[in-house]
């Protein structure tokens, strides 16, 4: 597996145990390309050799350029609960039960380019909102061709008390300053990713205060789906990312308070870590 990492002076690429400085690399021309693993392989190549231990630092920013980050909604049954138990005092509940039974799939607009935090960065929760939680989502890399050629970790921070409230407020409940955060680094494959584990552990002065945990046998849609449904009657001519829906979600009792550090781990992908601001 090669891992891009991005920061503000240069990219750092992975494969096995060596690590190059690629300050040329560009995420649009990888996202742009037909077959993005060839295009990493080259810029490994005419990179820097560095240590294998400059990956191992505070922050990233997130792995992208001009791409759009979107997000796929109820693809796990946890989730479809969860939207139904908080939607049911307006009446709305009835919608997120039928959009995981249906065919087509709940995906809206998260983040620009602008929006997306990278590991080591702060995230926000609304203030006029009173109940925040994150949530813990694989998130694919999908080319300009519409194919999943790789993966990072993301964390779709969401206002479950201003969604709960009407559903048509889901723009308000998803979409804000620092609302998204993703990394450490783009994981390029070329197998999909079928059962791995995914972990939730938020600490409240240097605490654990929510430990859980899920895995993709429990997403309801394939990957290759939620791209092809993305990608209908839309073009994205730099790629974009994908976000695959949460099976992980906190109790009701829990919202998210400034100071939390909230660290996400996916199985292969490593840690997303994240203080809320």
């Amino acid at each position: 597996m090669i891992k891009v990492y991005r920061s503000a002076e240069s990219v750092v690429i992975t494969s096995g145990d060596q690590a190059v400085d690629a300050p040329s690399f560009s995420f649009d021309k990888l996202f742009q390309a037909k077959n993005p693993q060839t295009y990493c392989e080259h810029a490994i190549r005419e990179g820097t050799p560095v240590s294998i231990d400059t990956i191992h630092r505070d922050s990233w920013l997130a792995p992208l350029e001009s791409q759009e980050v979107w997000a796929a909604g109820v693809t796990y049954f946890r989730s479809c609960e969860a939207r139904m138990e908080e939607s049911e005092s307006s009446g709305g509940d009835v919608f997120y039960d039928k959009v995981y039974e249906a065919e087509r799939p709940e995906l809206f607009f998260k983040a620009t380019p602008a929006r997306a935090r990278g590991h080591g960065a702060e995230i926000c929760v609304r203030e006029d909102s009173s109940w925040d939680v994150p949530e813990p989502e694989l998130t694919v890399a999908i080319n300009a061709h519409g194919n999943v050629f790789g993966y990072t970790v993301g964390n779709d921070v969401s206002s479950r008390s201003i969604e709960g409230e009407n559903p048509l407020y889901l723009p308000q409940a998803k979409v804000y300053r620092g609302s998204c955060a993703m990394g450490p680094a783009l994981c390029v494959t070329d197998s999909l990713l079928t059962d791995t584990a995914i972990k939730l552990t938020i600490e409240r002065d240097g605490k654990p205060v929510v430990i859980d945990g899920t895995d993709l046998t429990q997403l309801k849609r394939g990957l290759d789906e939620l791209a092809g449904f993305l990608f209908r009657d839309n073009e994205f001519p730099d790629g974009c990312w994908l976000m695959t829906g949460t099976g992980i979600v906190p109790s009701t009792e829990f919202t998210l308070l400034s100071g939390d550090v909230v660290r996400i781990a996916i199985d292969g992908l490593g840690e997303l870590c994240n203080v809320v601001a």
